[in-house]
């Protein structure tokens, strides 16, 4: 790549997963150039991209530095950016029991939140047909996920290691979805009072330098 920085992410201007991977690139000063590719044409699946990620979606990260390296997977970037480029750990963890639990919140947000949210989304906005009860479906699994997180919430400030890790960090684009989209409607949804800890929480993600720089990023471009 000519643009002479670090990394090149392949993403999407609105997708939640991308956008994850910009925070903990902000997160850790790391250089990269961002190619947004239009899924009305097609590009996800165009040979310039799958040669990197024969799954023709989004995000891929392509590391310059190390040959030209690359990984797909928005969880499996956010780990190996960690795991090369974090050794004072900024915003990981060190030990090993502490490393599992880290691991245990980012399978549990790539599986249980990120599906369940994604498919609220797809029935709410681009199915071809309304279907009440599925998509009721999925804003129950949405309220399901925020008890998940206030049991665990409402006893200790972060997710992992009494400090912000990436573990913390990939639950925000698509919380944000949810809080903003998903089911601020419904059944009278109140965020703050229904879960107070994980508004908290989530307030202190959005607060965050590297999350303001690339929220600023991500408004000003979907405009």
């Amino acid at each position: 790549m000519s643009h002479g920085k670090q990394f090149t992410l392949y993403s999407h201007k609105g997708g939640p997963n991308g956008w994850k991977v910009v925070y903990v690139l902000e997160e850790l000063g790391l250089t990269y150039e961002t190619i947004y590719l239009d899924f009305g044409k097609g590009e996800q699946k165009a040979p310039e991209h799958t040669k990197y990620n024969p799954n023709g979606r989004i995000p891929t990260l392509v590391d310059h530095k190390n040959n030209d390296f690359a990984v797909w997977e928005s969880n499996a970037i956010i780990l190996y950016l960690v795991e090369k480029y974090d050794p004072e750990h900024k915003i990981s963890v060190a030990g090993f029991e502490e490393r599992m639990q880290q691991l245990q919140w980012l399978f549990f947000q790539a599986s249980g939140q990120g599906p369940y949210f994604g498919q609220a989304g797809w029935f709410n906005f681009y199915h071809h047909e309304k279907l009440p009860s599925a998509l009721e479906r999925y804003q129950k699994e949405i309220l399901r996920v925020f008890g998940v997180l206030e049991t665990v919430l409402s006893k200790n400030e972060w997710l992992v290691g009494n400090k912000c890790t990436v573990a913390d960090i990939s639950f925000i684009p698509w919380n944000q979805t949810a809080v903003t989209r998903l089911v601020a409607d419904y059944n009278g949804f109140n965020f703050e009072k229904d879960f107070p800890s994980v508004a908290k929480w989530h307030k202190k993600l959005l607060e965050r330098e590297a999350v303001k720089k690339a929220n600023a990023v991500k408004e000003a471009i979907n405009q």
